[in-house]
């Protein structure tokens, strides 16, 4: 390209700091292509920037081609490039629906484009396509047609065998994949059996005028095998689970005791009396705590597993890690972000053996404010390994046998409850949000099978631990403004103005008010809370408005956290399974060992890029779990077919009603087409479906009696039919 053209690019400094033979730039190519108010073919591309050499066309070759691939550009038959935005082409990512219809979600915001059955016969979900707009449907919304497929999302699935005169077919086991996969015969491959569960290669993605092609890789079993559930959950999410050669290599070479090397220019807390606080089940332990008071307050250690020591950046180990982003718990296996050897080994904080960590220690007022901190590298001795339970009886119903048993350690746990105390009335005072929505934990049999559902209460040394770990985070967030270095945060976004604007009209039928006006603040939610609390649709409306905020997700740029009320906060306390804390921990490191802001190997766009990826890690493993609990919850009712039971409405849809089991903990639907012969309208702003003639309404929170129709275990889905009918309610006003 000649001088006087690579002048006209803006961007030609950039792109030449970024490649030893550079081209113009994706902005040039745009403008060049704007400019020409027609397609161009390649060789025209080419001739217009002057471009040549061997080496530029390749670039220029592979700079097109990603182009057309992240929808800039569009290549038609004819061989021609032109403007995806010219030709009234969008962009996105496919969203598909359980009912085989799906949504374009454009890459650039604004509305979503609705997809027929027939158009998402051509993709899977997630894939990334070029949609153009055909108009309106009868319902407002816009509707598309796919032009063109920019990216593959899936290519591998796990789903059950169908075998149909001589012909195999797979049905997924992702309720986003309506598509049956037609199976190639193989050489030497084991004749498949109908039910079976296995996993499949796809190597020929739908097109719309044929179906997807895949190989069977791996038989899983029969679908009712005990831990088969887990084995789905996993290929269907994409869970990476096995160890890479590279990853087993670096981990045998991990020593079993701390090496004396590594204790050096540390600080030395060996003889504190650090404890580990966790539950029953635990074998992997981040942090370790100790407290002293002091005559102005306390002073508070939180010792976090030194995971960054051992795991070195872009090691094997670390490069799998950030590929993971976090431990998925499922309820009877783990998928460790980290090798054991290091998990539940060398950097779990194990009673009484030697561990490094990263400190901080704080010095907290006598009205729980925190007055100092600071960071440290140090190593320490835990003293002990409780569990809740052991805590909150010592702390709260005064077991004697426990006191006497830990009377050396009883006096520090004393410290800590004080200043739990002292920090959960700063927390009320500041008006962080305390939901206390139920939990359950699901109990087996010797056989894998579920036995029962239990509900889960936390208690006072769960609380104890939570508020030491929410003020060590916050410390660490500001610590790392304050030293302005790349890094990324926890952050929580308040309430989107339209589902805030549902909620008011919601809670207004209900004679219920939230303050605030158009931005309400976190006390304003709290004081809401705190009213409800004795009503017994408690439970139902701390769900509501828990709906009504954001998700928490990891950002580069620290933007405060709505629901705890804190102006920046972040994830430091569990680096051996979250990779956010890790990249904090080694922020906090280069900082305490001297190192300056601006010599730290990360950048905000690297940072970013970590953010964005540990967000949907945390979504992966929280859709998984979901999979796995209702597969095992479908599981345990099968049983108890023509069962009633007493209930109430946790959902209102215009198709039905969702009803949760009392002292069951089973979500299941009563199908609008099973309730009284009627006519039923959906109200969305008062979470209710209205019979026309009847004047019945269901509506959230009411309770119900239900009979047990059917469970269908593949989809996970539980059908109720209603036992008595509520008495009619006042009608609707027209």
């Amino acid at each position: 390209m000649s001088k006087k053209k690579n002048n006209i690019d803006p961007h030609a400094k950039r792109e030449a700091e970024k490649y030893t033979n550079p081209i113009p730039s994706r902005e040039y190519i745009m403008d060049l292509l704007k400019r020409s108010k027609k397609t161009l073919t390649f060789e025209e591309i080419a001739k217009l920037l002057s471009i040549s050499s061997p080496d530029q066309v390749e670039a220029l070759t592979r700079r097109l081609r990603a182009m057309c691939r992240d929808g800039q550009l569009l290549l038609s038959r004819r061989k021609h490039y032109g403007l995806s935005h010219k030709m009234n082409l969008i962009p996105g990512r496919i969203v598909a629906h359980r009912e085989g219809f799906g949504f374009l979600i454009p890459d650039e915001g604004g509305n979503d484009i609705f997809l027929t059955a027939h158009q998402m016969q051509k993709v899977f979900h997630g894939d990334k396509a070029l949609v153009r707009i055909d108009g309106k449907d009868k319902r407002g919304r816009y509707e598309g047609t796919i032009v063109d497929v920019l990216e593959r999302n899936t290519n591998s699935l796990v789903g059950r065998v169908i075998r149909h005169e001589n012909v195999t077919f797979v049905a997924p086991e992702s309720k986003y994949i309506s598509q049956d996969i037609l199976i190639l015969p193989a050489d030497g491959a084991l004749p498949l059996k109908e039910g079976q569960i296995v996993h499949v290669q796809i190597v020929c993605q739908p097109t719309g005028r044929s179906c997807p092609i895949g190989t069977v890789t791996e038989v899983l079993g029969q679908h009712m095998d005990p831990g088969m559930e887990t084995d789905i959950a996993i290929r269907t999410h994409g869970i990476p689970y096995e160890w890479p050669e590279t990853v087993e290599k670096e981990a045998a070479e991990i020593p079993t005791r701390v090496p004396p090397q590594g204790k050096k220019k540390r600080h030395d807390l060996r003889s504190f009396a650090f404890v580990t606080i966790d539950g029953p089940d635990a074998k992997d332990f981040d942090d370790a705590v100790y407290c002293e008071k002091t005559k102005e307050g306390w002073r508070l250690f939180v010792a976090i597993a030194d995971v960054a020591h051992y795991v070195k950046e872009n090691s094997a180990l670390d490069q799998e890690a950030a590929h993971r982003g976090n431990s998925v718990y499922f309820p009877q296996r783990v998928i460790p972000m980290l090798p054991e050897v290091l998990s539940n080994g060398l950097c779990s904080l194990n009673p009484k053996v030697e561990r490094l960590c990263l400190v901080c220690e704080i010095e907290v007022g006598s009205r729980g404010n925190v007055k100092h901190y600071q960071f440290y590298e140090g190593v320490i001795q835990s003293k002990a390994r409780f569990t809740y339970g052991q805590v909150a009886a010592m702390l709260t119903e005064g077991d004697e046998t426990l006191i006497e048993k830990n009377k050396k350690l009883y006096p520090h746990l004393k410290d800590l409850y004080a200043l739990y105390q002292m920090l959960h009335q700063r927390r009320k005072h500041r008006g962080a949000l305390d939901f206390e929505i139920p939990e359950t934990k699901i109990l087996f049999n010797k056989k894998g099978k579920i036995e029962k559902i239990i509900p889960t209460q936390r208690n006072e040394a769960h609380r104890l631990i939570e508020e030491c770990m929410l003020v060590a985070n916050v410390c660490a967030a500001q610590f790392l403004l304050e030293h302005k270095i790349a890094s990324l945060f926890r952050i929580h976004r308040g309430p989107d103005p339209d589902k805030l604007k549902d909620l008011r009209q919601f809670l207004g039928e209900l004679g219920l008010q939230l303050s605030g006006g158009p931005n309400p603040k976190p006390k304003d939610y709290a004081k809401l809370i705190e009213e409800i609390a004795t009503r017994p649709d408690q439970s139902m409306l701390q769900t509501i408005l828990l709906r009504s905020l954001s998700q928490a997700v990891y950002d580069p740029d620290n933007e405060g956290h709505f629901g705890l009320a804190y102006e920046a906060y972040t994830h430091f306390t569990s680096p051996i399974r979250r990779y956010p804390d890790l990249l904090v921990h080694r922020a906090i490191k280069h900082l305490v060992t001297g190192n300056k802001p601006k010599t730290f190997p990360y950048s905000h766009e690297v940072i970013a890029q970590h953010s964005a990826h540990c967000s949907m890690t945390e979504r992966r493993a929280d859709d998984a779990t979901r999979d796995v609990v209702d597969w095992l919850k479908c599981e345990y009712m099968q049983d108890q077919l023509g069962t009633t039971f007493d209930g109430f409405i946790t959902g209102v849809t215009s198709f039905g009603i969702f009803v949760g089991l009392k002292d069951v903990y089973v979500e299941g639907l009563v199908h609008v087409t099973s309730l009284v012969n009627d006519y039923y309208q959906f109200d969305p702003l008062r979470h209710q479906l209205v019979g026309e003639r009847s004047g019945v309404r269901y509506q959230l929170g009411d309770p119900l009696k239900v009979r047990l129709l059917r469970v269908q275990l593949e989809e996970r889905k539980i059908d109720f039919e209603l036992v008595e009918t509520p008495k009619p309610g006042r009608r609707r006003k027209k």
